[in-house]
This record gives structure tokens, sequence and C-alpha cells, in this order.
């Protein structure tokens, strides 16, 4: 389970250093792709394979479908940590997520979530008054 915040600066390679505490958990080879609300998202490669099964279920022929899998399978990358921990983030990757400088790297239980500090801080104010009403309607659907 990934869990945590941290904030990192993307270097001018493009490098990001991953916290410490993921590295074991992410593995050797792990993939890193576009994610939803203008984040990335990483997968260990165990996670990854869960995906991409579920996802080879869904009918080609809806057009939801076509657009979610090109958009989830043309942005991502394996990935491999260098000596320093750091990941590459392609452009693609970095103008879907609008990363300049400043991130923040999240765990988000089955995966890692890397965020621009501009997105991140807009997401939080967005959803923080609002995170009661969601817990509450999420855990009454599952009772």
């Amino acid at each position: 389970m990934f869990m945590g915040e941290y904030h990192h600066n993307i270097d001018d390679k493009s490098r990001l250093v991953i916290p410490s505490n993921y590295r074991s958990t992410l593995g050797e080879t792990f993939i890193v792709t576009r994610g939803l609300e203008k984040c990335l998202y990483i997968y260990t490669k165990s996670e990854w394979d869960k995906i991409v099964e579920k996802l080879g279920t869904l009918p080609f022929t809806k057009k939801d479908a076509r657009v979610f899998i090109r958009s989830f399978f043309s942005a991502a990358a394996n990935c491999n940590l260098d000596r320093q921990g750091r990941i590459n983030i392609t452009s693609q990757q970095a103008i879907h997520a609008g990363i300049t400088k400043e991130c923040v790297i999240i765990g988000a239980n089955d995966r890692i979530e890397i965020w621009s500090k501009e997105n991140w801080d807009k997401f939080n104010e967005e959803y923080s008054e609002m995170l009661e009403d969601v817990a509450e309607h999420l855990f009454n659907e599952v009772e």
C-alpha cells in the first residue's frame, strides 16, 4: 500500500526523486502513465497487469472504451529508478500534469500519484469542503 505526501522538485533533465519508502514496493520496473484530474499515476508491474486485464474486457466497439484506452496507454512508459532513486518524466506526461518544477508525490493505496504543486493545491481547495459528503455517500453505498 502506498500512502503519504512528499514534496520534490523535478530537475532540468526531467528527473524526479521518488520517496525512499516507495522504492522497494515499486520493484525493478514499473509503469508511469496519465492519471485522471491532471496528475500522473505510477503502478507496480503487478497492479498494471491487473488494470490491463480489466481494460482488455472492455468492448472495443464502445467509443468511451477506445478513448480511455488510447489516452491511458499512449502515455504509459516502463520506468526504472536510477542510482539516486529518480525517474524520468516524459514531456507528454509533464504537459498532461502541468509539471514544471514543484511536484507533490502522494500514495493512493494501489498507486503513486504525481501532481504539480499548483494542481494539487487546486484539487485540495476544490474538494476539501466536500470530503465529508463524498465519504458519507461512498460508505453508505458499501453498507
